[in-house]
């Protein structure tokens, strides 16, 4: 693949995090998308175990500064679809010159090689996303034959205004999140997100480093619907300092929020969910987010709606067949 003059590509490395920060910092202040890395929180991504950084990331620097990157990411199990997830994005200085449309198309073809080497026998797709207001990159993907799939929303709610009541009920606990919790925990997890459409179960490494082991997630502000040693509802609370420092306002995202089948349709959900608003606002969080898939099967977004929560931006994903010519 060529690139333009004066522009060197290469593999992304764990010591690029503080670049990379820069890199995401100068993009979040052109498309407002509410998201915010520290270098640690970067290096934390970096060190997933299914990445291969050699193979399934590629950077753009000019004269020592990264004007651009992309990830593959490979999956370690297929329910129905190899879904080969990316991500990327480009300065803003070094758009409108096709570095996003040659960044893409190498995260197309990297998709393919995952798909081949890792599971060949099920349909392949490339997956990408972004936000609905973002017309540059929703054009761009489009160009490139990506077709619209689902649709998510990013919900926010001020934290200064009262929780509706939300009792607990059938003599369950509600206690927030203990180390003591963890296996029951992912295991509520795993069942209650098996029917959620692109759900794939990682394994236990990949699913602690990026829920309970990782920097963001906040115990004392994560609670659990304990029936003796089941966990039967959840939700999972997650701090990141970058935001607070970048927009003066103290978040808390709603990371998960599950039931496990047998449990669904008694509240605890929204008992526990309550008891995380509650909490939160107590220990000076001054606003929730979370984000929602359109169409949960679970009546997610309604139970979200009942709890205060509002729609405040669109997030599109789009899908990519992956063919033998990819």
């Amino acid at each position: 693949m060529s690139w333009p003059e004066g522009i060197e590509t290469r593999p992304m490395t764990t010591g690029d995090v503080e670049v990379w920060a820069a890199l995401l910092a100068a993009t979040e202040k052109v498309d407002q998308e509410g998201e915010n890395y520290s270098a640690e929180d970067l290096a934390e991504q970096l060190d997933r175990p299914e990445l291969d950084l050699a193979k399934d990331s590629i950077s753009l620097w000019s004269g020592g500064r990264m004007i651009g990157y992309g990830i593959a990411h490979v999956k370690t199990a297929v329910v129905d679809v190899d879904r080969v997830n990316t991500e990327g994005c480009i300065d803003p200085e070094w758009r409108r010159q096709g570095l996003g449309t040659a960044v893409m198309r190498w995260m197309i073809h990297r998709a393919g090689e995952l798909h081949a080497a890792t599971h060949p026998e099920a349909p392949g797709q490339v997956s990408a996303g972004a936000n609905s207001a973002n017309a540059g990159a929703n054009r761009m993907l489009r160009n490139l034959g990506f077709e619209e799939e689902r649709y998510f929303f990013e919900m926010r709610r001020p934290l200064d205004q009262p929780v509706p009541d939300a009792p607990l009920v059938d003599g369950l606990q509600l206690r927030s999140y203990d180390g003591s919790y963890e296996d029951a925990l992912r295991e509520a997890h795993f069942e209650a997100f098996s029917d959620h459409w692109g759900w794939t179960p990682p394994t236990t490494e990949a699913w602690r480093s990026r829920n309970v082991g990782s920097r963001a997630f906040r115990g004392d502000q994560s609670y659990c619907v304990l029936d003796g040693g089941t966990v039967a509802a959840y939700v999972n609370g997650y701090e990141w300092e970058a935001d607070t420092e970048a927009t003066g306002i103290r978040e808390l995202y709603i990371g998960q929020v599950g039931s496990r089948r047998a449990y669904r349709g008694r509240g605890l959900a929204r008992a526990a969910l309550a008891k995380v608003l509650t909490e939160a606002a107590q220990a000076g969080y001054q606003r929730s987010s979370l984000g929602v898939d359109a169409d949960n099967p679970t009546g997610a977004l309604g139970l979200y709606e009942s709890l205060g929560f509002t729609v405040h931006s669109k997030y599109v994903s789009y899908k990519l067949p992956i063919t033998s010519d990819v």
